[in-house]
């Protein structure tokens, strides 16, 4: 499922092997929400080098239903994406929604942000909602707190984290062991041998990641940690970062807890999306991100630039700057549209202005996840 190849200094350089192909690692998963993203096509992103993409459980459900999804064929006949997909578990909008949502020991209540109509969603919905997706690798429903939070309160949610891992795990095996019976008679009625099915089966299970809790304090987060790896999953993740603390807070963490994850399963640091802090986090470990800050700063006017920094396009000087937006970007619009039009677009209020920066703030984030597997690869 995952092979470490090389480890050093400057991080892990691996392979995550999914049902619908292998995704070189370290690596980055753009933030395809309801199974799109805004401003660009599946095209535009497999161009810039996207190996796979990350779709929001929680929205779906809420529409189309995962049940429309499973029967166009599970979320890659449904968004036509033939590439991995991870589907979180609902659990970060236990943080983001929070002031409209219900905590108890079963699971969360919340009231939908569409229409307010209540939904309920635990462990057990949690999981039956990806596997009806059919994602290549799934998420424990968990709990994530504010990481400046009080310690109470960060710990009942690790304790209750944990209790759900055990659900999670326990639902997932029984959802598999269910598909491969069911695949197993198919196989018999067409007088093909059991044995062949259940290897096949086996092969297109999604991969099931739990999520390391705890905030800013050590010891909740080794006690998370050691008590996720006693149950066992396919790839560990780090959450409740990113929201709000100071990001040497973060690193900080990551090097206390990244020591202690299996060696040879995936790391996921979640929410992450800040190229430095890529970097960073890459050195202690990691070897998986999402975010959607790429895309959100794109739709405000905050352009990356291949060389590292940042410009605002909406800033009167590039009003008649003619100079390409980015001469060395691995995005082809970033090349060859000029400053002073991207400038217009925004200010006519364009949507060709979102598709333009967003395409060069995806490429130029994906190119330096790309520098970074190279540089690992030769590190030897």
């Amino acid at each position: 499922m995952f092979s470490l190849q090389k480890s050093s200094p400057l991080g892990r350089r691996g392979q995550l092997h999914t049902p619908h192909g292998t995704i070189e690692a370290p690596f980055f998963m753009p933030v395809a929400t309801a199974g799109a993203m805004k401003g660009l096509t599946h095209e535009d992103i497999v161009t810039l080098g996207a190996e796979i993409l990350l779709c929001n459980t929680y929205h779906l459900h809420l529409q189309p239903g995962e049940h429309v999804i499973r029967d166009a064929g599970g979320l890659h006949g449904f968004i036509h994406w033939n590439k991995p997909i991870l589907t979180d578990s609902g659990g970060f909008q236990v943080y983001s929604l929070r002031r409209t949502r219900k905590i108890t020991e079963d699971g969360v209540t919340f009231f939908s942000h569409l229409d307010g109509t209540e939904l309920f969603l635990g462990p057990k919905e949690s999981i039956a909602i990806q596997h009806a997706l059919g994602a290549d690798i799934i998420m424990n429903f968990d709990e994530c707190p504010p990481s400046t939070a009080s310690r109470g309160e960060i710990e009942k949610a690790v304790d209750r984290t944990l209790r759900w891992a055990k659900v999670c795990k326990e639902f997932h095996e029984a959802l598999k062991n269910q598909k491969m019976q069911r695949s197993q008679k198919k196989q018999r009625n067409s007088s093909e041998s059991s044995v062949s099915s259940a290897s096949s089966d086996s092969s297109d299970s999604p991969l099931l990641f739990a999520i390391v809790q705890g905030g800013l304090h050590r010891d909740l987060r080794k006690k998370c940690a050691e008590e996720l790896i006693a149950i066992g999953f396919d790839g560990y993740a780090v959450g409740g970062l990113a929201v709000g603390e100071d990001p040497a807070d973060m690193l900080s963490v990551l090097d206390d807890i990244c020591p202690l994850l299996p060696e040879n399963a995936p790391r996921y640091l979640m929410g992450v999306g800040v190229i430095d802090q890529l970097q960073e986090a890459v050195k202690r470990g990691i070897d998986m991100f999402d975010c959607v800050l790429p895309m959100r700063i794109a739709r405000h006017g905050s352009i990356l630039l291949s060389d590292g920094s940042q410009l605002k396009i909406l800033n009167a000087k590039y009003h008649d700057d003619h100079d390409p937006i980015d001469a060395a970007s691995p995005s082809l619009l970033g090349r060859t549209h000029k400053k002073s039009y991207l400038h217009h677009l925004f200010k006519a209020k364009e949507r060709y202005a979102e598709t333009i920066a967003s395409h060069q703030n995806l490429g130029v984030t994906l190119k330096a996840m790309q520098d970074l597997r190279q540089q690992l690869s030769s590190f030897f």
